[in-house]
């Protein structure tokens, strides 16, 4: 089989420019001047996206960001199409820092980035992105890379700071996970010891207790009894919406794999940078705007600190990096597609290799 690589650049439907990466495994495309955002991660042996999309969907390219009433959530939400963002320096709520209002989930999700391509070979493509911060003195450069006989993307990143004073950040990925990938009855591993809810505003269709603290995966729910995160509701029938985080990871890595569709999507990265994982799941439980019980999605997201309430919340909690003035940060991260009949996972590495219990 071929198993070449090949990069391509196009224009979507949208109008946005978009890269490709690919081989006959995986298909990666992202818009550069939308946040450099995944949009689509394709596992081509089923033909399967597992982002989601939401229902709204790309908005034109040139209309210009969304309008929100001046509030940057609204603006945000607007423009949401799904995917897979970078959330940088600002995670959550809009906040001030530093005499800078800092936007819902950080101007590096918003912005257009630079990109080169760095590699254009049949076992390997690459390209670069970068982006320097217009609130802050940051700069981030991320490459991603696909190689021949790999189910995998490689991600290799930095942020700098290029002010003269010490600065507090926020840092995250924001991979939305979705059907069909999502309706195949998966299950969730995860190398972590306790759980702790997000209680700030409860639905109705919350399954677990306000304020619960937990042994990862079991939480107490509103009846008393344990409920267990790991296992996703395959039905669409399920109504519920949760957000927490899991703490006290043993390691930097993830799986889900789909019982139904016979594949598993992980995700790996460097614990000490990202020691937090936001747990996110809106399974038709939310109604009012954005989602109007309509969304099923859910996102497992490596992050550098919470609460998920800004970044002025999380330098209150003490969670919030100090990133010294001319210092750099680095981080790898690798998404991987496995076999299901593999088995469950038993660690998967930056580099993209999965290894199972035997």
């Amino acid at each position: 089989m071929n198993d070449a690589c090949k990069i391509s650049e196009t224009i979507l439907a949208s109008g946005h420019r978009a890269v490709i990466l690919e081989n006959s495994s995986i298909s990666v495309t992202l818009l550069p001047e939308k946040g450099a955002e995944i949009h689509s991660l394709v596992y081509k042996p089923s033909a399967m996206d597992v982002l989601w999309k939401s229902p709204w969907g790309l908005v034109p390219r040139g209309c210009g960001a969304g309008y929100g009433g001046g509030n940057t959530e609204a603006a945000w939400m607007d423009q949401y199409a799904g995917g897979w963002q970078e959330i940088f320096p600002n995670g959550g709520d809009e906040c001030v820092y530093k005499n800078a209002t800092l936007n819902f989930h950080g101007e590096a999700s918003i912005q257009a980035w630079d990109y080169a391509i760095q590699c254009r070979d049949s076992s390997r493509v690459a390209v670069e992105f970068t982006l320097a911060l217009r609130r802050s003195p940051f700069r981030i450069r991320r490459t991603l890379i696909v190689e021949r006989n790999t189910a995998g993307l490689q991600i290799r990143e930095s942020i700098v700071n290029h002010g003269a004073e010490d600065l507090h950040y926020m840092w995250g990925h924001h991979p939305a996970l979705g059907d069909p990938f999502l309706g195949g009855d998966c299950v969730l591993w995860v190398p972590a010891r306790t759980f702790r809810n997000h209680d700030l505003e409860i639905s109705p269709s919350t399954r677990i207790s306000a304020g619960a603290i937990g042994c990862w995966p079991l939480v107490e729910g509103k009846d008393g009894r344990p409920v267990d995160l790991s296992q996703i509701p395959a039905s669409t029938e399920v109504r519920l919406t949760e957000f927490g985080y899991i703490c006290d990871l043993e390691d930097g890595w993830y799986a889900m794999t789909s019982r139904k569709h016979g594949f598993g999507f992980g995700l790996a990265w460097t614990r000490d940078v990202f020691p937090y994982l936001w747990f996110w799941q809106e399974l038709k439980g939310s109604f009012g705007y954005p989602w109007y019980g309509r969304s099923r999605v859910m996102a497992v997201e490596p992050f550098s600190s919470i609460p998920g309430t800004g970044l002025a919340s999380a330098i209150q909690a003490g969670t919030a990096p100090l990133l010294r003035a001319g210092a750099k940060v680095e981080a790898n991260l690798a998404a991987v597609f496995y076999d299901a009949r593999h088995g469950r996972p038993r660690s998967i590495s930056t580099g993209g290799i999965a290894d199972f219990e035997p």
